[in-house]
């Protein structure tokens, strides 16, 4: 985890944050920032403590959101530190929230989880989040009301001991075995009809779900049920799948997945293990990077170490070199070509989902590597019976 902090400087990280704080409904009215050798029981020096009072006050600010993950003494000492301090403009005490970055991944996750599955892992990954934090911190969590890093177990029910806390966790992990197994019986039919399935991986935001509705689109999907496209960090939480066809007329499964993000805390990726599952029965993963994005290499290693941390480092993948439009800045049916595009993109293919550009070589490119790996790929009656 170190050596990956170290691909990123304070500005980036701190843009980020400022990024899925907006994602939340918030609105940023200043930054503190502090470099230190090593952190305190408060997390912050002295002197930044009384620096944040003061903005806390000028600024009448309600919510303190750190960018790393607070263990639960530092979130304790925090809350005692600033609250009680805390005034408005009018001079009337007001109480302020402490979330750190795990909190706002998980808030921005429950504003866009929509289906069973995925409302009980934000629930479960919320819930094994407070567990820890329970402790001493009863008038912390009775005034939880609702807002950033409260949505889910925080505005539905504050359990009044762990035995309670851990009663509803095993609840909601009895509830998604079952929702497993079920997924795990339809993935198995769809091995069954030994249709290939493609899956996109990539940093959040780098423009996966444009490039899933694209290519279902551009693939004649019989299913034209689009994927959440937006502007927006996580904005796809729950996997979509549609049928699309290949050049040769084959079928082929598209899978639109989560994205992932720098400093994500394993807690929060093992609770989504039954979302990721999508990507451990992919033939292939197409990693889309968003070329036009200053950090772009950065994202990249971010999404491999990631892989390689779910144990899906040598899944065959496919580079897809997306938003290629916002570096030339050409319209047109057909993409333009530079020879500084072709070198950033390697052995990927440039594509811009937002135009519609390449989405063709990019079809052919995913049928030649399922062929490298699987041999022909035939269109049998099963299939064409199903394209009818």
């Amino acid at each position: 985890m170190k050596g990956r902090d170290q691909l990123w400087t304070l500005e980036d990280t701190l843009g980020e944050l400022r990024h899925l704080t907006e994602s939340a409904g918030a609105e940023v009215v200043g930054v503190v920032h502090q470099r230190a050798d090593r952190l305190t029981p408060t997390y912050l020096g002295k002197g930044k403590l009384d620096e944040l009072r003061e903005l806390i006050q000028e600024k009448s600010a309600s919510v303190v959101i750190f960018d790393d993950e607070l263990t639960p003494t530092q979130q304790r000492n925090l809350e005692a530190a600033i609250s009680p301090r805390a005034f408005t403009r009018s001079g009337e005490q007001s109480e302020v929230k402490i979330i750190d970055r795990t909190a706002l991944i998980l808030d921005v996750f429950g504003r866009h989880a929509s289906t069973y599955e995925g409302k009980l892992q934000v629930e479960l990954a919320q819930n094994e989040y407070l567990l820890p934090r329970l402790a001493g911190q009863w008038s912390h969590l009775e005034r939880l009301g609702g807002g950033i890093g409260t949505r889910g177990p925080g505005e539905t029910q504050i359990e009044t001991d762990r035995r309670l806390v851990r009663r509803r966790l095993q609840k909601i992990r009895s509830e998604l075995d079952g929702v497993r197994r079920r997924r795990t019986l339809h993935m198995d039919r769809r091995k069954k009809s030994a249709i290939p399935m493609a899956t996109l991986v990539g940093y959040t935001n780098a423009g996966k779900s444009t490039l899933f509705n694209a290519l279902v689109r551009s693939g004649s999907a019989p299913d034209g049920s689009a994927s959440l496209a937006a502007d927006q960090l996580f904005s796809t939480l729950d996997p979509v799948t549609r049928r699309i066809q290949l050049p040769s007329g084959a079928p082929l499964l598209l899978s639109d997945t989560v994205g992932f993000i720098q400093k994500l805390s394993p807690n929060v990726i093992a609770a989504f293990r039954a979302t990721l599952d999508e990507l451990d029965r992919a033939d292939i993963l197409l990693h889309v990077i968003d070329v036009s994005h200053p950090k772009a290499p950065e994202q990249t290693e971010v999404v491999e170490q990631t892989l390689e941390e779910l144990g899906l480092g040598e899944r065959p993948r496919l580079l897809v070199i997306n938003k290629m439009d916002l570096l030339t800045g050409e319209n047109g049916q057909s993409a333009p070509r530079s020879a500084s595009l072709e070198e950033e993109a390697g052995s990927g293919v440039l594509v811009s989902a937002a135009k519609g550009w390449n989405l063709d070589d990019l079809l052919r490119e995913i049928e030649n590597q399922l062929v490298n790996l699987d041999g022909p790929l035939l269109m049998t009656e099963e299939y064409a019976s199903g394209w009818r």
